[in-house]
């Protein structure tokens, strides 16, 4: 099966663009927005809406296949590309990528999306959003050309097994919609609420004592409207907001996560990018350090790197240091999905806990095709995505898992 041609449109992420460093940087809050100039380059406002290209592959046959193109909402942070603007790149691929699409065969996955993400630009990598767009599209369009479902697909070329149950998914609320949360408790979601905590005073406390009351609410919310069977663990996701709090001294901020560990229980704790480093060094060897530490007082609570922690390079980095119990494989910043695929798997045969991350700039199709990345690599859990909505996104996988494993199970020579 050919690609008999290759269309591209303009649309809309699931969320919004934001300047981190800005952000931190003392800019005055108006709303959603901020007051002042970006300070990271990319940026046009501090707070902006953000564009997706969606790559839509026209099969000879006359199905179609599409991904989209997305970025991460604090584009440009830590070693990510600069944000990504879709207007600005839709005409080179029309122009430029398109033809090197058209006429290939697309009987085999693998091989087209390592091609499409050694692509470069003016001797450099293409941007992150198109590999990572550009490579769904393959995907779907293997999987429709194969009469496959894309977990079957990745599950052959990659030689993985797929999970035979749905996924655990992170469901990514606002902290501050506490009927957001009581829905995604009553739904039973199995890693809850992420949350968004990026500004020390604002979100945390200057005392820490804002992050500690929201785990305490949390717990409390999960034990009063949860069922007596329902166990899941707490997600918080800080933003380098404690190595700011503590300034970097890593010992007092081992026993602070002691005290919101305590806050959360009985439910198990996951703690998100407690510190951002200036470099990824240092980003490596202070997570160690508090990894240490937390041994040492048997502080029982997991971390997850994010933060200088984006390619599949330095995920392996991450996970060979042991720097982390988990890393967040953030989809959009490893560029094509093949890179996705290779992370979970890496992370899996060395020992490091895999959340198939992502963000809430995403889209609905590149929701579900994460979902069946999960179901062929096995991942701890998935974050749910596009958006912060939480229920839209739960939908969206739950159900894309679902549909995938029945089908499965109705052709048992495959699923076998």
């Amino acid at each position: 099966m050919k690609i008999e041609k290759v269309v591209c449109a303009l649309g809309r992420s699931g969320y919004m663009h934001r300047d981190l460093a800005a952000m931190k940087g003392g800019a005055k809050r108006d709303g959603f927005l901020f007051q002042g100039k970006p300070l990271t380059p990319g940026f046009r406002k501090i707070a902006e809406p953000a564009t997706i290209i969606s790559v839509m592959l026209v099969l000879e046959d006359g199905q179609i296949a599409f991904g989209d193109c997305a970025d991460v909402i604090l584009a440009g942070a830590a070693g990510r590309d600069p944000a990504f603007h879709g207007e600005d790149h839709i005409a080179y691929l029309e122009r430029e990528v398109a033809p090197k699409l058209v006429g290939r065969d697309i009987g085999r996955f693998r091989a087209h999306a390592e091609e499409m993400d050694r692509l470069t630009r003016a001797d450099k990598p293409l941007h992150t959003a198109l590999r990572y767009g550009l490579t769904q599209a393959i995907l779907h369009a293997t999987a429709l050309a194969r009469k496959l479902t894309m977990a079957e697909v990745i599950a052959e070329e990659y030689g993985s097994k797929i999970a035979t149950k749905p996924i655990p998914i992170l469901a990514s609320c606002h902290k501050d919609d506490p009927l957001q949360l009581d829905r995604v408790i009553l739904k039973r979601v199995e890693l809850l609420p992420h949350a968004s905590f990026t500004l020390v005073e604002e979100h945390v406390g200057l005392k820490g004592e804002k992050l500690i009351a929201f785990a305490a609410e949390v717990a409390k919310r999960i034990g009063k409207i949860g069922d007596s069977e329902y166990r899941p663990r707490i997600h918080l996701d800080v933003y380098g907001t404690l190595g700011e709090l503590f300034e970097m001294k890593l010992e007092p901020l081992a026993d602070y996560l002691g005290r919101v560990r305590e806050a959360a229980a009985p439910y198990e704790l996951l703690v998100e990018s407690p510190i951002i480093a200036k470099t990824q060094d240092e980003q490596i060897e202070s997570f160690r350090e508090v990894r240490a530490h937390l041994k040492r007082k048997g502080i029982a609570l997991g971390l997850i790197a994010d933060e200088w922690c984006n390619t599949l390079a330095d995920i392996k980095l991450f996970a060979d240091e042991k720097a982390s119990d988990y890393v967040q494989i953030k989809t959009p910043d490893l560029g094509g999905i093949n890179n996705t695929i290779e992370a979970v798997l890496y992370c899996k045969a060395h020992g490091m806990g895999a959340g198939l991350g992502g963000t809430a700039n995403e889209t609905d199709q590149s929701a579900r095709i994460s979902t069946h990345i999960g179901l062929a690599c096995g991942p701890d859990f998935q974050l749910s995505k596009p958006g912060l909505g939480a229920d839209e996104a739960i939908m969206i996988q739950t159900n894309e898992m679902a549909r995938t494993l029945a089908i499965l199970k109705a052709r048992p020579s495959v699923a076998a």
